[in-house]
């Protein structure tokens, strides 16, 4: 054992790395006040949501929040065990009503989500 972590330091060196990295932003967003850890959650819910608008596209409500959901799991997985879906889904509707001020609003974001350009 002591030899394989001799002879790959390197990859020992690369996990300990990425360790340290996950550790680090845990603790600063853990450190933040609780408003500022819901601020925090709720813009990465825009990004979240604009991916399952481009990728679902609409009228796949149910779908859609699912994959959220999961994307959400996977970046906050400590978040998710305390916070309720029902609460979780208020903020995916907050996300939704922000995504779709900005397409009717923003071409730009228009064209990206949607893959049309305006006339």
């Amino acid at each position: 054992m002591f030899e394989w972590i001799i002879g790959n330091w390197y990859v020992v060196l690369g996990i300990a790395a990425l360790l340290a990295a996950a550790g680090f932003f845990m603790y600063r967003f853990f450190k933040l006040p609780r408003v500022e850890q819901i601020a925090k959650v709720k813009e990465w819910l825009k990004y979240a949501v604009a991916i399952a608008e481009k990728e679902l596209g609409s009228g796949t409500g149910e779908l859609k929040l699912r994959y959220v959901y999961d994307l959400f799991v996977g970046k906050f997985p400590a978040v998710a065990k305390i916070i309720t879906f029902e609460t979780f889904s208020g903020w995916v509707d907050d996300a939704l009503e922000w995504l779709n001020e900005q397409l009717s609003s923003n071409e730009s974001i228009s064209e990206l989500i949607t893959g049309e350009e305006s006339e």
